[in-house]
């Protein structure tokens, strides 16, 4: 083939690609997800389902080893941050080809490929797995200042963005510069503390978890901090019923998933997270299996 583009990829980058890409799966895979989409239904979605993200996944699938390589190697944080940047919008925009102009990704794709090439960085230093943070930390270092503080005069705004300047949420871009706190000070140690479920109701019952805290960005948008605020309440209320482990929570989950239908409620922040937080477990095996 003409002007073929040949890359030089680790075994390590093919290896945490395939965590990445494990983690994505995990997230999309398990059910009930109020809101969500999963195999058994579209939730508050009527522009993709189960399929839509199957091939998103596998569209990024290269993306997410690109990313790790580019932490795989002897440049700076900030170097590395701005190359990732890059093979993002090129990851995106074939994401949207491949869903038809869906966005399946977009929020999951900045945040693994963040965590993708700091992973990578941590293990060509030989640093250990909580240093990832400090290492996440530094490659996004002002990047709420940068992006968010100057966009008066930006047209074509994402999400994000308009909803910062509405209600000065610093969204996935103030979650990374400060090293991503709702996985590593709670929902990595949670998904780890609930390994007496099974796979299914581990991810589903980390998710409740996540969406008691998380400052859903998907919600506001959607409808506002009050919605918001209730959904983060129903998390709450459900996980002190037991959640996945009893009968009463498990109805009460059931229940959110037809409630978030007909309200149009999608925690996509939080599915992202718990995307981030399976990554990050599967990461911290590996890791510690080097030692």
């Amino acid at each position: 083939m003409k002007n073929e583009k040949k890359f030089a990829v680790s075994e390590v980058s093919m290896i945490i690609g395939s965590f990445a890409i494990q983690a994505m799966l995990y997230e999309v895979a398990c059910y009930p997800s109020p809101g969500l989409v999963s195999p058994v239904s579209n939730g508050a979605h009527n522009d993709m389902n189960y399929y839509t993200f199957i091939d998103s996944t596998s569209v990024l699938s290269r993306y997410l080893v690109q990313f790790v390589q580019e932490g795989y190697a002897n440049n700076s944080y900030e170097c590395i941050f701005n190359r990732i940047r890059s093979i993002g919008v090129k990851a995106e925009e074939d994401m949207f080809l491949k869903t038809k102009g869906v966005n399946t990704h977009k929020g999951m794709l900045f945040l693994i490929g963040v965590c993708c090439a700091a992973v990578g960085k941590a293990i060509y230093e030989g640093k250990k797995f909580y240093e990832i943070r400090n290492i996440i930390k530094q490659m996004t270092k002002g990047i709420v200042s940068k992006e968010l503080l100057t966009l008066r005069d930006k047209k074509n705004l994402s999400h994000g963005e308009k909803l910062f300047i509405k209600y000065k949420t610093e969204g996935v871009r103030g979650e990374v510069e400060k090293g991503i706190p709702t996985v590593f000070d709670f929902s990595l140690d949670f998904y780890k503390r609930n390994m007496d479920l099974t796979i299914n109701n581990r991810l589903v019952h980390t998710l409740i978890g996540i969406m008691q805290i998380c400052d859903d960005s998907t919600i506001i948008y959607r409808h506002s901090i009050g919605v918001l605020q209730q959904v983060k309440e129903e998390a709450r209320e459900t996980l002190l019923i037991g959640g996945m482990k009893t009968n009463k929570g498990r109805k009460k989950i059931n229940d959110l998933c037809n409630e978030f239908i007909e309200k149009n409620i999608s925690p996509g922040g939080s599915a992202d997270l718990l995307g981030i937080t399976v990554f990050l477990y599967l990461v911290e095996q590996y890791m510690n299996d080097l030692v």
